[in-house]
C-alpha cells in the first residue's frame, strides 16, 4: 500500500514516525520540523488512518510491511524509526521482522505486551452512532461528545479527524468501519518473540499506565540493547503534553 507521508528536510538520515491510534501525520509536524534540522523527516499516515488509503485489512502484518515498501518507495535504507502506541508497536513489529533494515527504534508509550481494546471499540462504536449529517459545526459535535466522554483533550485530538467531504458533509479520516470490525487485532504482540538487537529507547509518560514495572521485565527480556525514559506529569500522549522534554529524549538517544 502506497502510504501517504509529509517530508521535512532534505539531508541527513532518514527518521520516519508512526502515529498511534486515530492519529495521523499532522499530529507530529511541529516536532518534525524541528528534527528536520537534523534528519530527513517522514511523518507517514497507517492505512486506515489520516490521508492515505483504506484497506479491510488492518493487523501488525500489513501495517509492517507498508513502513517496508515506503522504504523501499523513499530509498531509505537504515533509518531511525519512532512510534508512538499503535505506531510503537508497528515500529517494533517491523524491528522484529525487518531487523537488518532499521539503525535504531524509539517506542513512544506503549509495551511489546497485549493491551485491552474494549475502551477502542466502545469509543468507535459512540463515533459510528453519531449522525455526522444533522451537524453543522465542529463545536456542537464536541458538545454532543462530551456527555460520554469529558476528556476535551482527546475530544479535540478525535475532532482533528473530521473533515468536509465532496458533499460539503462531515466525515471521519480514519476508516471508521474497519477500525470497529478490526481493531481488536492491535490486541497482540505476538510477533514479540526471542531477542531484538536493534538499539531501542523507550519512553514513556509518567503518569500514564501504558509502561508498568511487568513491562519493564518484558523488555529486558526481549532487546538486549534498551533505555527507559520517564517523561514525569505527561499522560500517554507525552510527546504533545511536554514536547520539549520529548524532543531532548530523541535528541539524546539519536545524536549518542
Amino acid at each position: 500500500m502506497k502510504l501517504y507521508s509529509k517530508i521535512y528536510g532534505d539531508k541527513g538520515q532518514d527518521l520516519i514516525v508512526i502515529h498511534g491510534l486515530f492519529g495521523m501525520s499532522d499530529n507530529w509536524n511541529t516536532l518534525g520540523k524541528k528534527f528536520s534540522k537534523y534528519w530527513k523527516v517522514h511523518l507517514i499516515d497507517l492505512r486506515n488512518h489520516g490521508k492515505s488509503p483504506h484497506s479491510t485489512d488492518f493487523n501488525y502484518d500489513v501495517m509492517s510491511e507498508d513502513v517496508l515498501e515506503y522504504m523501499q518507495d523513499n530509498a531509505i535504507v537504515l533509518p531511525i524509526i519512532l512510534g508512538h502506541s499503535l505506531g510503537g508497536k508497528v515500529a517494533m513489529k517491523f524491528a522484529f521482522t525487518h531487523p537488518d533494515k532499521i539503525e535504531k527504534l524509539i517506542v513512544a508509550d506503549i509495551s511489546p505486551r497485549e493491551y485491552n481494546s474494549d475502551f477502542y471499540k466502545n469509543l468507535l462504536a459512540t463515533l459510528y452512532k453519531l449522525p455526522l449529517q444533522n451537524f453543522d459545526k465542529r463545536e456542537d459535535i464536541d458538545k454532543c461528545l462530551s456527555s460520554t466522554f469529558e476528556d476535551k483533550g482527546m475530544r479535540l485530538f478525535l475532532l482533528k479527524n473530521l473533515y468536509r467531504n465532496e458533499n460539503k458533509a462531515f466525515a471521519w479520516r480514519f476508516n471508521i468501519e474497519i477500525l470497529l470490525e478490526k481493531v481488536s487485532n492491535i490486541q497482540e504482540a505476538d510477533f514479540i518473540t526471542g531477542v531484538s538487537v536493534v538499539p531501542t529507547h523507550f519512553i514513556k509518560g509518567g503518569s500514564s499506565n501504558h509502561i508498568t514495572t511487568e513491562d519493564e521485565r518484558i523488555i529486558n527480556k526481549h532487546f538486549s540493547d534498551f533505555s527507559i525514559a520517564t517523561i514525569d506529569g505527561a499522560g500517554h500522549w507525552l510527546h504533545a503534553e511536554n514536547p520539549e522534554k520529548f524532543y531532548s529524549e530523541v535528541m539524546g538517544f539519536c545524536l549518542m
